[in-house]
């Protein structure tokens, strides 16, 4: 007679592939809204040439977005709310006309030189990412007035860049650990609004103590 723990250890294998097997049904059926979801939004922005891709679960932007956007002369882009760790080099290529990008709340830490060819751009939205230093490609874009890079790790600012960028008017740098000298070099702009948070002294810093 087979001890009953053999009968034990079957039915926890057997409920072990059950529930793989049930994941994996579900992961397959979110995976499956995700591209209905993508195609549905793809096929509004070809009526108001506002692509909104925001909270698709993207890792990146689809081929297959760019194939459906080929007749479409889209003005604004909205990527926001996604895992996307990079924008690839023919995005400028493929939405070159974009007034507006918004790329806030992803994982980007860089982007690419070619966003500087995005020669209609007037307002990009980095914020809430995993840059360290403000983007150079941020100050080439020719038409680029309104910079938001709110909520990123960022400690170096070309403020010399900055200042002789084309067009930008509008820098939204709020919750970045800039260093100090730097802070004191953007508050001395005066061609260029730059927003910065106001850092309460610590207690050590204090010489009035």
């Amino acid at each position: 007679m087979r001890p009953p723990s053999s009968h034990f250890g079957a039915d926890i294998t057997n409920t072990a592939n059950n529930e793989n097997m049930v994941a994996n049904m579900i992961c397959t059926r979110l995976a499956g809204r995700a591209v209905i979801r993508v195609v549905g939004r793809c096929n509004e922005a070809q009526d108001n040439n506002n692509l909104d891709l925001s909270e698709c679960q993207l890792m990146q932007v689809p081929d297959a977005v760019y194939h459906l956007m080929r007749h479409t002369e889209l003005k604004a882009c909205n990527l926001s709310s996604n895992v996307i760790t990079k924008i690839p080099p023919k995005f400028a290529v493929k939405f070159s006309l974009i007034t507006e990008l918004n790329l806030s709340n992803n994982q980007m830490s860089k982007l690419p030189d070619e966003l500087a060819d995005l020669a209609e751009l007037e307002r990009l939205d980095i914020s809430h990412n995993a840059f360290i230093n403000l983007p150079l490609v941020a100050y080439r874009m020719p038409k680029l007035t309104t910079l938001n890079a709110t909520n990123n790790h960022i400690v170096e600012v070309d403020v010399e860049r900055l200042k002789n960028s084309p067009s930008l008017a509008d820098v939204d740098l709020r919750e970045n650990p800039i260093p100090p000298a730097t802070v004191a070099a953007l508050n001395n702009l005066t061609t260029i609004r730059v927003r910065l948070t106001v850092k309460e002294p610590e207690e050590w810093e204090d010489l009035n103590i």
